[in-house]
């Protein structure tokens, strides 16, 4: 996990002072780390039964792409409203200072699908959560959820235990 850790940049008081923001591009730039993230992802579900991997824009695409690819899965977008080109389905959802929508093809999923959530990193959980919901309201049934980096003093893995939805974090760093 120190591979994982030490390949994350850190960038202080980004988007806003007080906040150190956890860049995971320089993950994905590291050849290594990057395979032993996606090694490390994919290693709790090799050997189950998931019909899609669903992951969050913009790096969620990512690293969810990569493991639909070890796994021998398709994959499925969950995009910000107003990016998909067919018809969707949307959840919105509240953020610190107003609100947001995320979106998926109506046909990103099918009814009884077992899909894995994918995304770089979980802080309040709020995104995920609409995603999870998102996911189920099209039928899908939410095996887990994975993560790079996990801000635990933010609660958002707690937040999607809630849900009855397994979470997987590689790293955490304390602090926002």
């Amino acid at each position: 996990m120190d591979l994982i850790r030490d390949a994350i940049r850190t960038i202080p008081d980004y988007p806003k002072p007080g906040i150190q923001f956890r860049d995971v591009t320089t993950l994905l730039s590291d050849a290594r780390a990057f395979r032993a993230t996606v090694d490390l992802l994919v290693q709790p579900w090799a050997g189950a039964k998931i019909d899609k991997v669903a992951g969050i824009e913009a790096r969620g695409f990512i690293l969810g792409g990569a493991v639909a690819h070890q796994l021998s899965v398709g994959f499925a977008p969950v995009r910000k409203r107003g990016k998909l080109p067919h018809e969707t389905l949307i959840e919105e959802y509240e953020l610190e200072y107003g609100s947001d929508a995320i979106e998926i093809h109506v046909d990103a999923v099918e009814a009884g699908d077992r899909v894995l959530l994918i995304d770089d990193l979980l802080a309040t959980g709020g995104t995920a959560e609409a995603a999870i919901k998102l996911l189920q309201r099209a039928g899908a049934e939410v095996l887990g959820a994975a993560f790079v980096v996990d801000l635990p003093a933010l609660g958002g893995a707690e937040r999607l235990k809630t849900l009855g939805v397994p979470v997987q974090c590689l790293v955490d760093f304390d602090g926002a």
